[in-house]
């Protein structure tokens, strides 16, 4: 008599492997490409050029970038300023208040001031309010709070890649943190704007730490 759960589950248990062994395969090859890309860029394109933390020649004030995960990359402007140590540090069980840019990140310099910005999937940065109501963008009123970001770390709502790029901050920190797709939005597209496997940007300041 032939049992219909055993094979059923047989079944289950094979999709799952092959879509686990698909997901494996897709990451070996698309994440390695982004994480070169995303040190060339740091190393060659952006400005200042950065290095690695573990780089930084000693007794100099080398502008340098960190990296968590699978793989965040993380820039602190101003973390050598001698009153930064005095500052909240955020940790994994902090409430930080930001305010933010998120851009869909193609590996080149993002404008963030001057007649020609480069404009964020999302903000809410009060300097940009008005370039979203604009006829050229077309933000209703109300769509989104340009208000700062309460974020609770200890959230599960929140992007591993973000919550990564914030522990370890201090409040008044300008960031700039490049996620790989794995840390943002992975293979699945996000409210039709964001591609599949798009690495993704983070601008924000530290505005509170709790």
């Amino acid at each position: 008599m032939i049992n219909l759960t055993r094979i059923t589950g047989r079944i289950l248990l094979i999709a799952t492997l092959v879509t686990a062994l698909w997901a494996c395969s897709k990451e070996e090859d698309v994440l390695p490409k982004q994480q070169e890309k995303m040190v060339k860029y740091l190393t060659s394109t952006h400005q200042p050029r950065l290095v690695l933390k573990e780089e930084v020649e000693s007794g100099t004030q080398q502008p340098y970038y960190e990296t968590f995960g699978k793989t965040v990359y993380r820039y602190i402007d101003g973390v050598y300023n001698p009153d930064r140590a005095s500052r909240p540090e955020v940790t994994e069980n902090s409430v930080v208040t930001i305010t933010f840019r998120a851009y869909v990140f193609s590996f080149s310099n993002i404008v963030t001031d001057g007649n020609r910005i480069t404009m964020p999937y999302w903000t809410n940065d009060p300097l940009l309010e008005d370039a979203f109501l604009s006829e050229s963008v077309g933000l209703t009123p109300g769509a989104w709070t340009f208000e700062p970001l309460v974020v609770d770390l200890k959230s599960a709502h929140i992007l591993e890649g973000l919550r990564l790029a914030l522990i370890g901050c201090r409040e008044q920190d300008y960031v700039e943190s490049y996620l790989t797709y794995t840390m943002a939005y992975g293979d699945k597209e996000y409210i039709n704007i964001i591609e599949k496997e798009s690495p993704i940007a983070f601008f924000f300041t530290v505005d509170n730490v709790e």
